[in-house]
């Protein structure tokens, strides 16, 4: 069955969705994104999403195109249409087509705006259970993280080098202090059982995932300390994890090669990740 998406104000089937060769979402990646978890049905951590979406259109200057009420019918009328219960639902928003090329743009451009749909099993995963290996490479990305650009060309390129060398994701590190995954927000667990990661600054996005998580664990009794952190700390670490909307919490049992503690996934970051699950599901909408 052929996928049913959002584009500028129309339900289409993916074949017939088409947009101009001139957008500036294609020519200049001027556009920004946000991906919303579905399970069982319903939108996890939607508020944070929709939140970050209007900070970040805002930070660029690009208008949303629909307002509060329309945005959550959208993500749920398209979750009912791809009959999806368990998965991911993408969002773009471009600065729109000028008609022509050029680095200038105007403030009355008409944005052009897009939603579709990837199933995936998002609770019973491989990573999830058994965690993944990263490799450190150096963080060359622009100097605004914390906007959710679609602008994930260097990303896309560290996370290959990161297979080349043997791991399944980069860990990025700027001054030789991490600051972030390539697609997701870094951690590790101090042998006291503290979790330790970067605080918020233009050099990370401000992960939706990673707040609803460090809320969840000072709940649960877990320390938490935002604080930058090297690669040697990470070798030392008791534990490592990663969040994000699409995987949630998951393990990392090893860096450049060097197993994390005892290279298996650790006790509190599977905790974190049942705790995190169980809450969100009870606060879906």
């Amino acid at each position: 069955m052929s996928r049913i998406v959002y584009l500028n104000g129309e339900w289409l089937p993916e074949a017939e969705a088409k947009v101009s060769v001139f957008d500036r979402g294609y020519l200049f990646s001027d556009a920004i994104y946000e991906v919303t978890c579905v399970l069982d049905g319903k939108l996890l951590d939607y508020d944070g999403h929709s939140a970050r979406l209007k900070r970040s259109t805002g930070a660029i200057g690009i208008k949303m195109p629909v307002d509060d009420e329309t945005l959550l019918s959208l993500h749920r009328q398209i979750a009912e249409k791809n009959e999806m219960t368990e998965g991911l639902i993408y969002l773009q928003v471009s600065r729109g087509n000028p008609g022509d090329r050029d680095f200038m743009f105007t403030d009355d451009m008409t944005p052009t705006f897009f939603m579709f749909t990837q199933k995936k099993n998002v609770i019973e995963t491989k990573t999830g259970k058994n965690g993944i290996t990263v490799a450190s490479v150096e963080d060359l990305r622009w100097g605004r993280c914390d906007i959710k650009t679609t602008q994930l060309l260097y990303p896309s390129l560290a996370k290959m080098e990161a297979h080349e060398k043997g791991a399944d994701d980069a860990w990025l590190v700027r001054d030789g202090l991490v600051t972030e995954q390539s697609s997701a927000t870094a951690y590790i667990v101090t042998k006291d059982d503290v979790v330790i990661t970067r605080p918020l600054s233009h050099e990370i996005l401000p992960g939706i995932t990673r707040a609803s998580a460090l809320v969840i664990a000072e709940k649960n009794g877990i320390k938490v300390e935002e604080r930058a952190f090297s690669v040697d700390e990470v070798k030392a670490a008791k534990e490592a994890f990663y969040t994000s909307a699409s995987n949630f919490v998951t393990p990392v049992t090893a860096i450049d090669g060097h197993p994390i503690g005892d290279g298996k996934p650790g006790a509190l970051s599977l905790k974190l990740r049942d705790l995190y699950i169980e809450d969100r599901r009870a606060n879906a909408i």
